[in-house]
Protein backbone atom coordinates (compact mmCIF):
# COMPACT_ATOMS: atom_id res chain seq x y z
CA UNK A 1 0.00 0.00 0.00
CA UNK A 2 1.19 3.15 -0.89
CA UNK A 3 2.50 5.99 1.65
CA UNK A 4 -0.64 8.23 -0.18
CA UNK A 5 -3.23 5.78 0.61
CA UNK A 6 -2.62 5.21 4.05
CA UNK A 7 -2.39 8.83 4.68
CA UNK A 8 -6.17 9.22 3.01
CA UNK A 9 -7.05 6.33 5.26
CA UNK A 10 -5.53 7.86 8.28
CA UNK A 11 -6.54 11.20 7.57
CA UNK A 12 -10.66 10.81 7.69
CA UNK A 13 -10.29 9.08 11.19
CA UNK A 14 -8.21 11.57 12.67
CA UNK A 15 -10.40 13.88 11.42
CA UNK A 16 -13.54 12.15 13.00
CA UNK A 17 -11.57 11.81 16.14
CA UNK A 18 -10.91 15.80 16.47
CA UNK A 19 -14.25 15.91 15.96
CA UNK A 20 -15.48 13.74 18.74
CA UNK A 21 -13.00 15.63 20.77
CA UNK A 22 -14.47 19.10 19.79
CA UNK A 23 -17.94 17.42 20.33
CA UNK A 24 -16.87 16.33 24.05
CA UNK A 25 -15.59 19.85 25.01
CA UNK A 26 -19.11 21.43 23.63
CA UNK A 27 -20.89 18.85 26.31
CA UNK A 28 -18.50 19.38 28.87
CA UNK A 29 -19.26 23.04 28.47
CA UNK A 30 -23.04 22.83 27.98
CA UNK A 31 -22.94 19.87 31.37
CA UNK A 32 -21.50 22.74 33.57
CA UNK A 33 -23.80 25.54 32.49
CA UNK A 34 -26.72 22.94 33.01
CA UNK A 35 -25.34 21.87 36.66
CA UNK A 36 -25.01 26.06 37.46
CA UNK A 37 -28.62 26.29 36.52
CA UNK A 38 -30.31 23.27 38.54
CA UNK A 39 -28.26 24.48 41.25
CA UNK A 40 -29.28 28.05 41.06
CA UNK A 41 -32.84 26.65 41.19
CA UNK A 42 -32.56 24.96 44.11
CA UNK A 43 -30.13 27.56 45.78
CA UNK A 44 -32.85 30.31 45.53
CA UNK A 45 -34.93 27.84 48.51
CA UNK A 46 -31.84 27.50 50.43
CA UNK A 47 -32.85 29.33 53.65
CA UNK A 48 -35.81 26.90 53.82
CA UNK A 49 -33.37 24.28 53.35
CA UNK A 50 -31.23 25.18 56.28
CA UNK A 51 -34.76 25.25 58.39
CA UNK A 52 -34.74 21.30 57.23
CA UNK A 53 -31.38 20.63 58.53
CA UNK A 54 -31.63 22.17 61.83
CA UNK A 55 -34.82 20.98 63.05
CA UNK A 56 -34.36 21.30 66.63
CA UNK A 57 -32.94 25.02 66.48
CA UNK A 58 -35.53 27.74 68.14
CA UNK A 59 -38.00 29.09 65.79
CA UNK A 60 -38.30 32.76 66.36
CA UNK A 61 -40.69 35.69 65.37
CA UNK A 62 -37.94 37.77 66.67
CA UNK A 63 -35.27 38.34 69.27
CA UNK A 64 -34.60 41.64 71.83
CA UNK A 65 -31.88 43.79 71.98
CA UNK A 66 -30.98 43.05 75.44
CA UNK A 67 -31.24 38.85 74.52
CA UNK A 68 -28.81 40.08 71.13
CA UNK A 69 -26.00 41.49 73.60
CA UNK A 70 -25.94 38.55 75.86
CA UNK A 71 -25.79 35.99 72.72
CA UNK A 72 -22.51 38.37 71.82
CA UNK A 73 -20.99 38.72 75.88
CA UNK A 74 -21.64 34.90 75.85
CA UNK A 75 -19.72 34.09 72.36
CA UNK A 76 -16.96 35.94 73.07
CA UNK A 77 -16.69 35.14 76.92
CA UNK A 78 -16.84 31.17 75.47
CA UNK A 79 -13.62 31.77 73.56
CA UNK A 80 -11.45 33.77 76.22
CA UNK A 81 -7.66 32.86 76.21
CA UNK A 82 -7.55 32.38 72.15
CA UNK A 83 -6.96 34.67 69.65
CA UNK A 84 -9.53 37.93 69.59
CA UNK A 85 -11.86 37.35 66.49
CA UNK A 86 -11.97 40.02 63.57
CA UNK A 87 -15.70 39.90 63.12
CA UNK A 88 -18.42 38.59 65.26
CA UNK A 89 -21.90 38.27 63.57
CA UNK A 90 -25.50 37.94 64.47
CA UNK A 91 -28.02 36.68 61.97
CA UNK A 92 -31.22 37.74 63.33
CA UNK A 93 -34.73 36.10 62.76
CA UNK A 94 -36.55 36.98 59.79
CA UNK A 95 -39.97 35.77 58.02
CA UNK A 96 -38.10 33.30 55.68
CA UNK A 97 -35.64 32.54 58.31
CA UNK A 98 -36.81 32.19 61.53
CA UNK A 99 -33.34 31.40 63.53
CA UNK A 100 -31.01 33.78 65.49
CA UNK A 101 -27.33 32.83 64.78
CA UNK A 102 -24.03 34.16 66.40
CA UNK A 103 -20.81 33.72 64.53
CA UNK A 104 -17.28 34.11 64.98
CA UNK A 105 -14.10 33.21 63.69
CA UNK A 106 -14.30 29.75 65.41
CA UNK A 107 -17.81 28.80 65.98
CA UNK A 108 -21.32 29.24 65.09
CA UNK A 109 -24.25 28.51 67.27
CA UNK A 110 -27.92 28.81 67.56
CA UNK A 111 -30.03 30.85 69.81
CA UNK A 112 -32.87 30.82 71.66
CA UNK A 113 -35.21 33.84 72.31
CA UNK A 114 -32.87 34.70 75.78
CA UNK A 115 -29.65 35.08 73.58
CA UNK A 116 -28.90 31.78 75.01
CA UNK A 117 -26.73 29.25 72.60
CA UNK A 118 -28.60 25.94 72.27
CA UNK A 119 -27.11 23.71 69.71
CA UNK A 120 -24.31 24.73 66.52
CA UNK A 121 -25.21 25.54 63.62
CA UNK A 122 -25.38 22.66 61.33
CA UNK A 123 -26.21 23.97 57.45
CA UNK A 124 -23.77 21.69 55.56
CA UNK A 125 -25.54 20.77 52.85
CA UNK A 126 -26.86 24.39 52.40
CA UNK A 127 -23.35 25.15 52.00
CA UNK A 128 -22.38 22.64 50.07
CA UNK A 129 -25.21 23.37 47.15
CA UNK A 130 -24.14 27.02 47.69
CA UNK A 131 -20.09 26.41 46.87
CA UNK A 132 -21.22 23.91 43.82
CA UNK A 133 -23.33 26.86 42.12
CA UNK A 134 -21.06 29.70 42.78
CA UNK A 135 -18.11 27.86 41.90
CA UNK A 136 -18.44 24.39 41.26
CA UNK A 137 -16.67 23.68 44.03
CA UNK A 138 -13.21 24.99 42.38
CA UNK A 139 -11.17 26.70 45.22
CA UNK A 140 -11.11 30.45 45.12
CA UNK A 141 -11.10 32.63 42.10
CA UNK A 142 -11.08 29.65 40.17
CA UNK A 143 -14.72 28.57 40.46
CA UNK A 144 -16.20 32.02 40.61
CA UNK A 145 -14.66 32.71 37.34
CA UNK A 146 -15.62 30.11 35.26
CA UNK A 147 -19.14 30.68 36.78
CA UNK A 148 -18.82 34.55 35.70
CA UNK A 149 -17.79 32.95 32.10
CA UNK A 150 -20.79 30.64 32.08
CA UNK A 151 -22.98 33.53 33.04
CA UNK A 152 -21.44 35.10 29.89
CA UNK A 153 -21.96 32.18 28.03
CA UNK A 154 -26.04 32.25 28.81
CA UNK A 155 -26.17 35.49 27.91
CA UNK A 156 -24.39 34.77 24.38
CA UNK A 157 -26.48 31.92 23.68
CA UNK A 158 -30.22 33.88 24.80
CA UNK A 159 -29.22 36.52 22.27
CA UNK A 160 -27.57 34.78 19.54
CA UNK A 161 -31.09 32.08 19.93
CA UNK A 162 -33.15 35.43 18.90
CA UNK A 163 -30.60 36.71 16.92
CA UNK A 164 -30.77 33.37 14.44
CA UNK A 165 -34.46 32.68 14.56
CA UNK A 166 -36.15 36.02 13.07
CA UNK A 167 -39.48 34.13 13.76
CA UNK A 168 -39.03 32.82 16.97
CA UNK A 169 -41.28 35.94 18.66
CA UNK A 170 -43.99 35.24 16.07
CA UNK A 171 -44.29 31.64 16.43
CA UNK A 172 -43.93 31.84 20.26
CA UNK A 173 -47.33 30.43 20.87
CA UNK A 174 -47.35 28.17 17.58
CA UNK A 175 -45.93 24.46 18.00
CA UNK A 176 -45.38 22.73 14.62
CA UNK A 177 -45.32 19.24 15.95
CA UNK A 178 -46.66 18.71 19.28
CA UNK A 179 -45.18 15.23 20.46
CA UNK A 180 -42.45 13.18 19.24
CA UNK A 181 -39.11 13.81 17.07
CA UNK A 182 -36.83 16.49 16.93
CA UNK A 183 -38.69 18.80 15.67
CA UNK A 184 -41.23 19.16 18.77
CA UNK A 185 -38.02 19.02 21.12
CA UNK A 186 -36.68 22.07 18.67
CA UNK A 187 -40.32 23.71 19.13
CA UNK A 188 -40.36 23.73 22.47
CA UNK A 189 -36.85 24.28 23.52
CA UNK A 190 -37.44 27.69 21.15
CA UNK A 191 -40.89 28.61 23.04
CA UNK A 192 -39.86 27.86 26.06
CA UNK A 193 -37.02 30.34 25.30
CA UNK A 194 -39.35 33.17 24.24
CA UNK A 195 -41.43 32.95 27.23
CA UNK A 196 -38.46 33.01 29.52
CA UNK A 197 -36.22 35.45 27.89
CA UNK A 198 -36.40 38.41 30.48
CA UNK A 199 -35.58 35.66 33.11
CA UNK A 200 -32.97 34.64 31.48
CA UNK A 201 -31.29 37.35 30.58
CA UNK A 202 -31.31 38.30 33.81
CA UNK A 203 -29.96 35.58 35.38
CA UNK A 204 -27.51 35.46 33.47
CA UNK A 205 -26.40 39.16 33.63
CA UNK A 206 -26.65 39.00 37.11
CA UNK A 207 -24.43 35.86 37.44
CA UNK A 208 -21.73 37.06 35.31
CA UNK A 209 -21.58 40.32 37.45
CA UNK A 210 -21.21 38.06 40.62
CA UNK A 211 -18.86 36.06 39.29
CA UNK A 212 -16.27 38.11 36.75
CA UNK A 213 -16.61 41.24 39.30
CA UNK A 214 -14.68 39.24 41.93
CA UNK A 215 -11.88 38.45 39.08
CA UNK A 216 -12.37 42.81 38.16
CA UNK A 217 -11.98 43.80 41.66
CA UNK A 218 -9.16 41.75 42.59
CA UNK A 219 -7.11 42.33 39.77
CA UNK A 220 -7.89 46.57 41.15
CA UNK A 221 -6.69 45.89 44.25
CA UNK A 222 -3.34 44.03 42.94
CA UNK A 223 -2.51 46.48 40.60
CA UNK A 224 -3.51 49.52 42.36
CA UNK A 225 -4.12 48.97 46.13
CA UNK A 226 -1.33 46.40 46.73
CA UNK A 227 -3.68 43.96 47.07
CA UNK A 228 -6.02 45.31 49.16
CA UNK A 229 -9.36 44.17 48.64
CA UNK A 230 -10.58 46.45 51.68
CA UNK A 231 -9.76 49.84 50.37
CA UNK A 232 -11.14 48.90 46.55
CA UNK A 233 -14.78 47.87 48.31
CA UNK A 234 -15.09 50.87 50.33
CA UNK A 235 -16.28 52.88 47.70
CA UNK A 236 -19.58 50.49 47.76
CA UNK A 237 -20.23 48.67 51.03
CA UNK A 238 -17.90 51.55 53.49
CA UNK A 239 -14.74 51.99 54.67
CA UNK A 240 -13.17 49.57 57.81
CA UNK A 241 -12.13 51.29 61.03
CA UNK A 242 -8.66 51.99 61.98
CA UNK A 243 -7.42 49.28 63.36
CA UNK A 244 -6.90 50.09 67.38
CA UNK A 245 -5.60 46.78 69.36
CA UNK A 246 -6.10 48.49 72.53
CA UNK A 247 -8.71 46.41 74.98
CA UNK A 248 -11.82 47.87 75.35
CA UNK A 249 -15.32 47.04 77.03
CA UNK A 250 -18.04 45.27 75.11
CA UNK A 251 -19.97 47.45 72.07
CA UNK A 252 -22.80 48.28 73.13
CA UNK A 253 -24.83 46.49 70.85
CA UNK A 254 -28.38 46.72 72.63
CA UNK A 255 -28.54 50.58 71.94
CA UNK A 256 -27.72 50.31 68.59
CA UNK A 257 -30.79 47.96 67.98
CA UNK A 258 -32.66 50.01 70.34
CA UNK A 259 -31.76 53.53 67.73
CA UNK A 260 -32.74 51.41 64.89
CA UNK A 261 -36.25 50.57 66.49
CA UNK A 262 -36.99 54.21 67.29
CA UNK A 263 -35.63 56.03 64.15
CA UNK A 264 -35.93 53.02 61.60
CA UNK A 265 -39.44 51.42 62.43
CA UNK A 266 -39.85 50.27 58.96
CA UNK A 267 -36.68 48.85 58.66
CA UNK A 268 -36.20 45.38 58.98
CA UNK A 269 -32.70 44.10 60.55
CA UNK A 270 -31.36 41.16 59.35
CA UNK A 271 -27.49 41.10 60.25
CA UNK A 272 -25.32 42.82 63.46
CA UNK A 273 -21.61 42.76 62.75
CA UNK A 274 -19.01 43.72 65.04
CA UNK A 275 -15.59 44.79 63.52
CA UNK A 276 -12.35 43.92 65.74
CA UNK A 277 -14.65 43.25 69.23
CA UNK A 278 -13.05 44.28 72.27
CA UNK A 279 -10.66 46.40 71.04
CA UNK A 280 -10.52 50.16 70.86
CA UNK A 281 -11.03 50.27 67.24
CA UNK A 282 -14.33 48.21 67.36
CA UNK A 283 -17.50 49.14 65.72
CA UNK A 284 -20.84 47.69 64.99
CA UNK A 285 -23.08 47.34 61.72
CA UNK A 286 -26.44 46.93 61.83
CA UNK A 287 -27.63 45.84 57.87
CA UNK A 288 -31.20 46.04 57.35
CA UNK A 289 -33.55 46.22 55.05
CA UNK A 290 -35.47 49.27 53.74
CA UNK A 291 -38.80 48.31 52.51
CA UNK A 292 -40.04 48.42 48.86
CA UNK A 293 -35.84 48.23 47.98
CA UNK A 294 -34.62 45.42 45.66
CA UNK A 295 -31.18 45.69 47.60
CA UNK A 296 -29.73 43.04 50.23
CA UNK A 297 -29.62 45.44 52.82
CA UNK A 298 -28.41 48.91 54.30
CA UNK A 299 -25.53 49.29 56.42
CA UNK A 300 -26.25 51.32 59.81
CA UNK A 301 -22.88 52.71 61.10
CA UNK A 302 -22.16 52.51 64.99
CA UNK A 303 -19.26 53.03 67.59
CA UNK A 304 -18.59 50.74 70.31
CA UNK A 305 -20.81 53.15 72.73
CA UNK A 306 -24.36 52.51 70.48
CA UNK A 307 -23.64 55.82 68.97
CA UNK A 308 -25.41 56.34 65.65
CA UNK A 309 -22.46 57.06 62.90
CA UNK A 310 -24.96 57.14 59.68
CA UNK A 311 -25.72 54.58 56.99
CA UNK A 312 -23.49 53.58 54.14
CA UNK A 313 -25.78 54.50 51.30
CA UNK A 314 -26.74 51.16 49.45
CA UNK A 315 -30.38 52.43 49.35
CA UNK A 316 -29.95 56.01 48.21
CA UNK A 317 -26.20 56.79 47.54
CA UNK A 318 -25.03 56.83 44.03
CA UNK A 319 -26.23 54.69 41.54
CA UNK A 320 -23.24 52.10 41.37
CA UNK A 321 -23.95 51.14 44.78
CA UNK A 322 -27.68 50.80 44.44
CA UNK A 323 -26.76 48.20 41.78
CA UNK A 324 -24.16 46.38 43.13
CA UNK A 325 -26.20 45.88 46.30
CA UNK A 326 -29.48 44.96 44.09
CA UNK A 327 -27.47 41.98 41.91
CA UNK A 328 -28.04 39.60 44.69
CA UNK A 329 -31.21 39.76 45.01
CA UNK A 330 -32.50 39.89 41.76
CA UNK A 331 -30.50 36.91 40.81
CA UNK A 332 -31.48 34.48 43.47
CA UNK A 333 -35.67 36.48 43.58
CA UNK A 334 -35.25 37.19 47.46
CA UNK A 335 -37.29 40.69 47.08
CA UNK A 336 -41.01 39.44 47.37
CA UNK A 337 -40.93 36.68 49.94
CA UNK A 338 -41.97 33.42 49.21
CA UNK A 339 -44.09 34.31 45.78
CA UNK A 340 -40.52 35.25 44.28
CA UNK A 341 -38.67 32.50 45.34
CA UNK A 342 -41.68 29.55 43.89
CA UNK A 343 -41.51 31.80 40.48
CA UNK A 344 -37.74 31.70 40.69
CA UNK A 345 -38.01 28.01 41.07
CA UNK A 346 -40.45 27.72 38.54
CA UNK A 347 -38.38 29.86 35.71
CA UNK A 348 -35.26 28.01 36.93
CA UNK A 349 -36.76 24.77 36.20
CA UNK A 350 -38.14 26.03 32.60
CA UNK A 351 -34.46 27.20 32.14
CA UNK A 352 -32.64 24.48 33.16
CA UNK A 353 -34.86 22.17 30.83
CA UNK A 354 -33.70 24.65 27.86
CA UNK A 355 -30.33 23.99 28.36
CA UNK A 356 -31.10 20.19 28.32
CA UNK A 357 -32.82 19.89 25.70
CA UNK A 358 -30.48 22.11 23.73
CA UNK A 359 -27.95 19.70 23.93
CA UNK A 360 -30.21 16.99 22.86
CA UNK A 361 -31.24 18.88 19.90
CA UNK A 362 -27.58 19.81 19.11
CA UNK A 363 -26.39 15.83 19.09
CA UNK A 364 -29.91 14.77 17.57
CA UNK A 365 -29.22 17.27 14.49
CA UNK A 366 -25.14 15.77 14.52
CA UNK A 367 -27.17 12.52 14.37
CA UNK A 368 -28.97 13.63 11.05
CA UNK A 369 -25.69 14.67 9.26
CA UNK A 370 -24.51 10.84 10.15
CA UNK A 371 -22.46 11.72 12.60
CA UNK A 372 -23.58 9.24 15.65
CA UNK A 373 -22.91 9.84 18.86
CA UNK A 374 -24.18 7.28 21.83
CA UNK A 375 -21.54 7.52 24.30
CA UNK A 376 -21.76 11.18 24.07
CA UNK A 377 -26.11 10.85 24.36
CA UNK A 378 -25.90 8.74 27.07
CA UNK A 379 -22.99 11.19 28.72
CA UNK A 380 -25.36 13.74 28.47
CA UNK A 381 -28.29 11.75 29.64
CA UNK A 382 -26.56 10.90 32.95
CA UNK A 383 -25.76 14.54 33.51
CA UNK A 384 -29.48 15.77 32.84
CA UNK A 385 -30.68 13.44 35.09
CA UNK A 386 -27.97 12.35 37.23
CA UNK A 387 -27.61 15.81 38.38
CA UNK A 388 -31.02 16.09 40.26
CA UNK A 389 -30.93 12.12 41.45
CA UNK A 390 -27.09 13.00 43.06
CA UNK A 391 -28.23 16.24 44.71
CA UNK A 392 -31.19 14.73 46.20
CA UNK A 393 -29.03 11.35 47.17
CA UNK A 394 -26.56 13.45 49.03
CA UNK A 395 -29.40 15.86 50.66
CA UNK A 396 -30.55 11.67 51.88
CA UNK A 397 -26.78 11.87 52.87
CA UNK A 398 -26.92 15.45 55.24
CA UNK A 399 -29.81 13.65 57.28
CA UNK A 400 -28.74 10.32 57.80
CA UNK A 401 -24.98 10.72 58.13
CA UNK A 402 -25.36 15.01 59.34
CA UNK A 403 -24.07 18.24 58.25
CA UNK A 404 -20.08 17.27 57.93
CA UNK A 405 -20.21 14.73 55.63
CA UNK A 406 -18.51 14.65 52.56
CA UNK A 407 -21.14 16.04 50.18
CA UNK A 408 -18.70 17.28 47.34
CA UNK A 409 -17.14 13.50 46.86
CA UNK A 410 -20.10 12.38 46.83
CA UNK A 411 -21.64 14.07 44.57
CA UNK A 412 -18.85 15.04 42.09
CA UNK A 413 -17.66 10.99 42.28
CA UNK A 414 -21.56 9.69 41.71
CA UNK A 415 -21.38 12.12 38.74
CA UNK A 416 -18.06 11.12 37.15
CA UNK A 417 -19.20 7.15 37.69
CA UNK A 418 -22.40 7.50 35.75
CA UNK A 419 -21.02 9.62 33.17
CA UNK A 420 -17.88 7.24 33.18
CA UNK A 421 -20.26 4.07 32.64
CA UNK A 422 -22.20 5.95 29.81
CA UNK A 423 -19.22 5.91 27.60
CA UNK A 424 -17.96 2.52 28.56
CA UNK A 425 -21.81 1.01 27.90
CA UNK A 426 -23.67 3.79 25.41
CA UNK A 427 -26.99 3.09 26.68
CA UNK A 428 -28.14 6.10 26.28
CA UNK A 429 -32.52 5.96 26.44
CA UNK A 430 -31.72 2.75 29.23
CA UNK A 431 -29.86 4.78 31.48
CA UNK A 432 -31.64 7.77 31.17
CA UNK A 433 -35.02 6.18 31.92
CA UNK A 434 -33.69 4.32 34.82
CA UNK A 435 -32.19 7.73 36.43
CA UNK A 436 -35.65 9.46 35.79
CA UNK A 437 -37.32 6.57 37.94
CA UNK A 438 -34.54 7.04 40.52
CA UNK A 439 -35.21 10.67 41.07
CA UNK A 440 -38.91 10.54 42.02
CA UNK A 441 -38.41 7.40 45.16
CA UNK A 442 -35.51 9.03 46.59
CA UNK A 443 -37.18 13.16 46.64
CA UNK A 444 -40.09 10.85 48.53
CA UNK A 445 -37.47 9.78 50.74
CA UNK A 446 -36.00 12.81 51.02
CA UNK A 447 -39.07 14.32 52.32
CA UNK A 448 -40.00 11.56 54.45
CA UNK A 449 -36.52 11.94 56.42
CA UNK A 450 -37.52 15.86 56.54
CA UNK A 451 -40.66 15.22 57.96
CA UNK A 452 -39.24 12.59 60.26
CA UNK A 453 -37.10 14.97 61.98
Amino acid sequence: MSEQTQSSQTRPSLVKRALSAHAAIGLLAGALLYLVCVTGTIAVLHEEFQLAEQPGAPRLEAIAPASVQRAIASALASEAGQPLTTHLYVQLPTTTRPLATVRTDSQALQLDAQGRAVQPEAKGWSQFLLALHYSLNLPGLIGVTVVGVLGVMMLALALSGVIALPRIFRDAFRLRARSGGGLALADWHNRLSVWTLPFTLAIALTGAVLGLASVALYAIAVDGYGGDMEQVYAPLFGDESVPDDRPAPLPDVAAALGYMAAHYPAVEPTYVVLHDPLTAGQYVQVVGLPPQELIFGEYYIFDGAGDFLGPVGLADGEIGQQIAASNYNLHFGNFAGLVSKLAYVLLGTVLSAICATGTYIWLGKRRRRGIDEPRLCAAWGAVVWGTPVLLVGTFIQRMLAGPDAPFAIAFWSGLATLVLFALVRPMPEQLAKVLRWALLPTSILALALVVAS
